[in-house]
């Protein structure tokens, strides 16, 4: 693995330990408790950007590939809406399910 691989894998994975922390604070504290002047779901929101970055740079750089990521996140609304409780209207799932 290249330097450069190994530092886009470091930073994900950094960042999506920070999405856990963040979404911890949410359950902890609630979501519109403010600290240090920013709402939870404002941090979580910055840190899921951040996340969505280095999933767009791990796509980029060639180290997955874009249509099977959109296929895999296809696959996981499909299987949420059918085993979990979170309901997604037809016309939602539709939305959510277009290729970005």
């Amino acid at each position: 693995m290249d330097k450069q691989t190994k530092e886009i894998f470091c930073i994900t994975q950094e960042e999506c330990a920070e999405v856990t922390q963040a979404i911890s604070k949410i359950f902890r504290f609630g979501i519109d408790t403010t600290w240090n002047g920013r709402t939870n779901q404002e941090r979580l929101e910055e840190e899921l950007g951040d996340l969505k970055a280095m999933l767009r740079i791990l796509e980029v750089s060639g180290i997955v590939r874009e249509e099977k990521v959109i296929e895999a996140s296809k696959a996981k609304i499909e299987k949420l809406s059918e085993w979990s409780n979170i309901v997604l209207s037809e016309m939602k799932r539709n939305n959510i399910l277009k290729d970005k």
